[in-house]
Order: C-alpha cells, then structure tokens, then sequence
C-alpha cells in the first residue's frame, strides 16, 4: 500500500472531529475572493468523509486551496483542515499526474543553483514584460508575479570559501561539538541563491553571541514541492534532510533557520502531512527553531546579549502565516521591543496571498493580489517605505504590492549590533579558537 494510501486511511478521524461550524470558512484568507474555492471546511473534512483510499478526489475545487494554514488555526476541535486538503492536492497528483508548471514551481532549489552563474541574463529576463508576458501565456506563470532575482552567488558557495579562508575543511561531526555553544543553521533554497545575505548576517549574528555555526549540506526542505502535491519528491528531500540533521538534533544542538516556511515544514510538515512519523523525523522536529524564536529563548534563558544599539525607527510587521503556524506568537516582535527607539506595529492581515508558490500561478495571481490588500492598505495609510518580514516569499510579495523595501528582522538585529559586512564575511577568531 502507498505512503499517499495510508495517509487518505488515517485521515478520517480528524475529518469526523469536524462539526460544521464554519469558522474555518469565516476565516479563510481564499474564499472571499473567488467562487471557484468553496470553503476549507467543503473541500477539506466534508469531502473527506466521501473519499475513498485510491479514489481521485471529489472535488477539483481544493487546488484553490492556498495552504495558508488558517484553516488549521482557528478550528477549535483541532482538525488538521489545511492539512486534509494538501492530501487531497496530492491523490489528485497521483491520480493524474502533475502539470509541467507546478513541476517547475516545486524544483526552486534547482533552478536557483542552476541559474545562479547566468543571474544578468536570468534578471533581466524577469524584469522584461514581454518575456514575462510570454512566459505567463507559455507556462501560466504569472506576469504579475514577484519572480526573486538571482544574487549571483549562492550562500553555499560563500560559506565554503569562507571556511577554506580559516582553515576548515566540511562540517564537524555532531559528536565533536559542544551542545551549548553549537548551532546548525539551515538556509534554505531561497537564502542560498536569491538572498544569501539574510543567511550571511545570521551567521553574523550566531557568532557574535559566541556559537560555532554548522551548515551541513541540505537540500531544499520540499514544501515547494509537498504544496504542489508532489509527496514523492517532498519525502526524497525530507528524508535528506532528516538524515543530515539527526545527528546534530540527537546530541541536543538546535538547528535554526532564517526562513519560517522551511522550518514549519521540519516542524511539523514532515509528521502532519508527509506522514514520516519515525523517530528520527520526530527527533529532528523536536530541535527546530525559528530564527527569532531561539532568540527569544537565549533572553529568557540570559544569554542573549542586549547591548544594542539604539535605532530610532517606527516600522510595519508582517507576520507570515507559516510562522503562525509554529504556534510561538511572534517571537520577532518580542526581541526587536529589545532595541531602543525601536518601535513596531503588527499588520493586521492573516496572509499576504503568495502562499509559496500559488501566487505566482496566473489563475490564482488576481486571488494572491486581493488576499494581500490589508498590507497594502497598511503599509500606504503609514505612509511606510518599509516592511519586516520572516518569510522570503512573503517578503517579495509585500514588495510588489507595495513598492517598499522589505527584508527579514535578523537584519535590524545585525544593525543593533553594530554588525559590518566585513565582519560578517571574515569575522576575527574568538580567543583560543
């Protein structure tokens, strides 16, 4: 019997959780703006209840389901909604197979390490209209849609020339590390080939708080791939990962990202919705953090270093609803109110649309874009010309709706420290080290 099978056999309990309240759908980010999308409540536990093992789905209608993860949130029985309805994208996937632009849409990882040596070429090509026109009419990706720039390097590759320059040849093996002054920081597909200076400056920022820094070599964390219901190339990834990060997660050292998609998906996505429920996957789980979140755990354990600088500024967060669904507040806002003159204001908005990779679909870009407005409306009534964010592609979306600068909290963290680009890149050998 297929993993998929198993999946569709063992959902129906949550399913039978669900009363038909309707506060999913009160609280859904998708179906206000379209009538192709009924409802997570419709297309998630109702029609769950119809399925059979092996049977394609009921109802087409759940593609439109953006995976925002709300659903999931606000249900007070605690039935996994969203989560229902990526199992349903995926026996779609498995019954019919899965288009050549949602294929393309999931190998992110592969396209930024491979575009990566042609960045002019490939960024002038997502800033040509005509191209974008073409691609859109060609592929159904969107013209409208925040396509990332290649940076021209990737973090990988500055990370191992940059551990050459000091001597170091691969990564330590987790039994050698000390476990109170180690961490593993994962960076992601969109950190290593589009920002690998967000990536840079957590490193920064680690190794100012006195951690050696382990980066194994990961691969993407497959939530590209899982949302667009590719499960056999999500658990490939997955099980990568798992096996890279198990030693480090069993010997108690965390392992933290700049990314919280990425991180909810080692969090949680691998058990709830790829179904790895071993020990392992559960092992490596257990040490996840988001990179705000273990912050604020080193200030609540008192060994977070609060001499900042002060930095008199008033501006707009958004937090992703990737992060809302780590279940951990909002831990940037709780380390930033650290930093003098700081002043943050929380957008009012459950979701900026993008939702990995949906919004830069073409027949879901007008949905993504509707979604976003409440940002919008926020950021222009302020008069704001930028925006924190934890999420990559939450962070592009804000910026082309908007037109103001965005870039991760990890960045006002680094300035409060008085963090150079320097120093980032070649930082002065601890004593004894």
């Amino acid at each position: 019997m297929s993993d998929l099978l198993h999946l569709l056999e063992n959902t129906p309990f949550t399913s039978d959780l669900c009363v038909k309240c309707n506060i999913c759908t009160a609280h859904c980010t998708v179906a206000p703006h379209t009538d192709l999308f009924p409802g997570p409540k419709h297309v998630g536990p109702q029609a769950q209840r119809m399925r059979q093992p092996g049977a394609p789905s009921v109802d087409h209608s759940v593609d439109y389901c953006s995976g925002c993860g709300i659903c999931t949130l606000v249900c007070p029985h605690g039935v996994r909604v969203m989560e229902i309805n990526t199992q349903a994208k995926a026996a779609m996937v498995e019954t019919h197979g899965i288009s050549l632009r949602n294929w393309f849409l999931g190998r992110n990882e592969v396209w930024g390490r491979l575009g990566t040596p042609f960045a002019p070429l490939l960024n002038f090509g997502t800033g040509n209209r005509v191209l974008r026109w073409a691609a859109e009419k060609t592929f159904r990706v969107s013209a409208r849609a925040p396509l990332p720039r290649w940076a021209g390097y990737t973090f990988r590759g500055w990370w191992v020339r940059r551990q050459a320059r000091r001597g170091i040849r691969g990564e330590k093996a987790a039994e050698a590390c000390d476990p109170a002054r180690t961490v593993v920081y994962f960076h992601g597909c969109a950190t290593n080939a589009y920002e690998p200076h967000v990536g840079r400056t957590a490193i920064a920022v680690l190794e100012h708080l006195g951690f050696e820094v382990i980066v194994p070599p990961l691969r993407c964390c497959g939530l590209p791939m899982q949302s667009n219901g590719d499960f056999k190339a999500a658990r490939h990834y997955a099980r990568e990962n798992v096996a890279w990060l198990e030693p480090y997660a069993r010997r108690g050292i965390p392992i933290v990202g700049t990314a919280a998609s990425c991180m909810m998906a080692l969090k949680g996505d691998y058990i709830h919705i790829l179904n790895m429920s071993d020990a392992a996957t559960q092992a490596v789980a257990a040490g996840v953090w988001d990179f705000m979140e273990f912050l604020r755990h080193l200030h609540t354990i008192g060994r977070l270093d609060t001499n900042f600088r002060r930095i008199d500024r008033r501006l707009p967060y958004h937090a992703p609803c990737q992060l809302k669904a780590h279940g951990i507040g909002r831990p940037a806002l709780d380390v930033l109110a650290l930093i003098p003159g700081l002043e943050m204001e929380e957008i009012d908005a459950d979701c900026c649309g993008i939702c990995g990779t949906y919004g830069f679909k073409a027949e879901k870009r007008a949905i993504s874009e509707a979604v976003g407005q409440p940002i919008v409306e926020h950021v222009r009534a302020g008069g704001h010309d930028q925006v924190v964010c934890d999420t990559e592609t939450c962070r592009w979306q804000i910026r082309s709706l908007t037109g103001a600068e965005t870039f991760h909290p990890v960045m006002l963290i680094a300035e409060a420290y008085g963090l150079r680009m320097a120093e980032i890149d070649d930082p002065p050998r601890q004593p004894g080290a």
